[in-house]
């Protein structure tokens, strides 16, 4: 089996709407959530179990991967990681916000009408 590969998607067109890159997220993965940094803060070089959805949607931020690629996301722009992708991070200089998910395992279950 080929193993997954790093996916990074710019965006392209007007700005997106948070929300509705919320709303893609969910459609995609489960356990979704938003988070947000502060200008020049850094994550240390690490890993994660799980393939990780993650889109930008404020400010930017630079993902440097253990192999030296350096992939800077922007508002709308989308990275997948595979799972054990060793990789670090530093926010931009206007900070950034960002909506990330897991993928694979169990379907998200669908939204219940009220």
């Amino acid at each position: 089996m080929a193993s997954m590969q790093v996916e990074h998607r710019p965006h392209t067109g007007p700005s997106p709407n948070p929300a509705t890159i919320e709303q893609s997220v969910r459609r995609e993965a489960r356990e979704v959530y938003g988070w947000s940094n502060a200008p020049d803060d850094r994550y240390g070089e690490h890993e994660h179990s799980y393939t990780k959805l993650l889109y930008c949607t404020r400010g930017s931020i630079d993902f440097v991967l253990s192999d030296g690629r350096r992939i800077t996301l922007r508002p709308g722009d989308r990275l997948v990681l595979p799972p054990r992708t060793r990789h670090s991070a530093v926010v931009g200089p206007e900070g950034c916000a960002c909506v990330e998910g897991k993928m694979g395992g169990a379907a998200p279950r669908p939204p219940t009408s009220q």
